[in-house]
């Protein structure tokens, strides 16, 4: 099969051929002239962006912190002074009692029985001691008329001091059953917060001085004011104490501290530190403090934990970066710096965190450009693009 023009001929699987070529042609010309990709972005000139401030400025001070417990500043068990039957119980269990108070009475009336024989004996003692006065007078007027012997005289004598002495044990004796009697009412010796019965109405309670143990009835607990103990190490310690000998009215004795609550922010409760242990506890290399603080609306209970915190210098000015933007380099601490464009570490002796910034005690001036941001781009000796930024 072939095509005839112009007066000469070709076979028609040459003409596919030159057609699939033009073809080819003509779509290698359209990809040459459609729209090229667009080039990657080129680096900054000057080296990667970070962020630099000037550290802040600020006045501060140091602050140690402890974890405590709040203490009763009286802790009374309230225990049986006499033995009977418990016959009545007048507060409810966890309840603010006043001191004086009545709590429980324990039957009486043994023991006014025992009053009135006392009362009695008394009675009697002093009856026996006026006749015997009466007879020393006797014997005094007969033996100044010679009708009395010296012997007699002397018995007379003894018999009204014996008289004298009877009436004395007598009335300790009334003294004692009277005591006995009170006892029979216990009061409550101390204001505040009052525990659990430990003892049911009829049951017999034991007490007195020959009872080993008396019987135990509830327990009172003062609630305002109250205390707060906690345990600092040898090493603070020593920081307060050289404190006060370079300022005597800087030492702990007195000193104002902030408190709070676990569940509290901030430092709502303010103390007093007024006792400070003797000796350094050997084995754990601590020593005890305590504070007293008002607790007026009952908010801190004996028993519970919380956190104090005391000044551990006075208030001097000082540095702060985040405490993101320090580098640790083995038992180094460095900030990075940016000085003529290049990153420049900065070996640093670092403080307290106060407000969400660290402190910065040494190794860092006012005007240096610290690293905030981009701290990963910042190599030592690297170019930089330094953007500005503020340390809140």
């Amino acid at each position: 099969m072939s095509s005839k023009s112009n007066g000469f001929s070709l076979p028609l699987p040459a003409l596919l051929i030159g057609a699939l070529a033009l073809l080819g042609v003509a779509a290698g010309i359209v990809s040459f002239t459609g729209t090229p990709p667009a080039p990657a972005p080129a680096a900054p000139a000057g080296g990667p962006p970070v962020t630099v401030a000037a550290p802040a400025a600020r006045n501060v001070t140091d602050w140690s912190e402890y974890t405590g417990q709040f203490t009763a500043v009286d802790y009374v068990e309230v225990r049986a002074r006499v033995s009977g039957y418990l016959t009545e119980i007048h507060f409810t269990d966890g309840q603010q009692v006043a001191k004086g108070d009545l709590l429980f009475v324990i039957d009486p009336r043994p023991y006014e029985i025992a009053v009135i024989t006392a009362r009695a004996k008394l009675d009697q003692a002093a009856g026996t001691k006026e006749y015997a006065k009466r007879q020393l007078n006797r014997a005094g007027e007969l033996h100044r008329k010679d009708f009395v012997a010296e012997s007699t005289l002397d018995l007379r004598t003894e018999e009204s001091r014996g008289a004298g002495a009877t009436v004395e044990a007598a009335r300790a004796a009334l003294r004692d059953a009277e005591l006995n009697l009170q006892f029979t009412r216990v009061t409550a010796p101390v204001s505040g917060r009052i525990s659990s019965r430990q003892v049911s109405i009829g049951n017999l309670v034991s007490g007195g001085p020959n009872i080993a143990s008396p019987t135990l009835l509830t327990t009172i607990v003062s609630q305002d004011p109250i205390y707060f103990s906690f345990d600092m190490s040898e090493s603070d310690y020593l920081v307060q104490s050289r404190r006060a000998q370079a300022r005597p009215q800087a030492g702990m004795m007195g000193s104002v501290i902030g408190i709070r609550l676990t569940d509290e922010t901030g430092w709502p409760h303010e103390g007093k530190i007024d006792f400070v242990d003797n000796q350094i506890d050997r084995g754990a290399g601590t020593i005890r403090a305590r504070a007293v603080l008002a607790n007026t609306d009952r908010s801190a209970t004996p028993g519970a934990f919380g956190r104090v915190r005391m000044a551990a210098s006075d208030p001097y000015d000082a540095l702060l970066v985040p405490d993101t933007a320090i580098v640790t380099d083995q038992s180094r601490k460095l900030v990075m710096t940016v000085k003529d464009g290049a990153v420049a570490p900065k070996v640093v002796k670092l403080g307290p965190i106060q407000d969400g910034l660290r402190v910065i005690k040494s190794g860092l001036a006012p005007e240096d450009q610290v690293v905030i941001n981009g701290l990963m781009r910042a190599r030592p000796g690297a170019k930089v693009t330094a953007q500005p930024g503020k340390i809140e």
